[in-house]
Formats: structure tokens, sequence, C-alpha cells
């Protein structure tokens, strides 16, 4: 059985929490693409090279799901994580391109125990990528809701 490390209470406004580095080659981005956004500058060379890209670049879902997985593998997975209402913003702020070495950080924004369900509160967040530039190549806002930390025996 995995220990839940993350709890509600374990959150706070202002936190940033390393979640972790890729680096994206090529072979990842078109195979992203051509399966789930097949948009010429994600997968033909040519037609990328003649873009407003100048080469291929990765599918902004392709860095959203990059973020994700360093995101669960760092905290959802061992959260008492009760999934997502959903999100407010993503921005694809510089392209993606093979070789570029995304840093993801948590960032909690925002913090609201639930009035209605005492064992759970919502926790607002920005995840943030950057490349090996230091420029922020993507961004997610959002929310997650989280189980408070159970009551040990005895507790009032």
């Amino acid at each position: 059985m995995t220990r839940t490390a993350w709890y509600f209470e374990d959150f706070y406004v202002g936190q940033e929490i390393p979640v972790g580095s890729r680096t994206v080659t090529e072979e990842e981005i078109i195979a992203f693409a051509t399966q789930f956004d097949p948009q010429p500058f994600h997968v033909d060379h040519d037609a990328a090279a003649a873009s407003i890209f100048g080469g291929v670049i990765a599918s902004g879902w392709h860095t959203c799901s990059m973020m994700m997985r360093m995101v669960v593998d760092s905290v959802l997975g061992t959260s008492s994580s009760m999934g997502s209402p959903g999100l407010d913003k993503v921005r694809w702020l510089q392209p993606v391109r093979a070789g570029d070495t995304l840093t993801v950080s948590y960032i909690t924004t925002a913090l609201k125990p639930s009035s209605s369900r005492p064992d759970r509160g919502v926790v607002w967040s920005t995840w943030r990528a950057v490349n090996q530039h230091g420029e922020v190549a993507c961004t997610i806002e959002g929310m997650g809701m989280f189980g408070r930390r159970p009551k040990e025996d005895g507790d009032a």
C-alpha cells in the first residue's frame, strides 16, 4: 500500500513544489502529434520549416501531458487527490522543440476547505514549465480536490 504523502493540510499559498524535468525528443513529438494533433508544424519537417516556427514543435497538448505526468509522479500519485473539477487557463508561451528540457513546478495559489464536506478541500495551483533557457514555455492554472488528513484515534 502506498503511503499518502500529501493531504489538503500539507499545501500552503506560495508553496512551490519542484516536480521534475524532462528532455523532449523529436520522435516523441512526432509520435504524439501523429496520434492526437497532426497539424503540419508538429509532424512534417518541410511544412514546419516553412511555418512561423521554422521547425517541428511539440503540440501544446503534448506539453501539458508531459507536465501532468511529472505532477502525478511527484504529488498526485501519493496524495489524497479526489480529482479535479477542471482547469481555468492553459497558456503555451514558448514553442517546445526537440532537445528542450522542461523543468516543472507546482505552485499553490489558493486553498479552501469545503464547508459542505469537511473531509476535503480545494487547492488552486499553477503548473509552470520552464525550458533550459529560463523561458516559461507553458502554464496551467486549475484546481484539485484533496482529502483532509484523517484524525488519529483519541483526537478531539
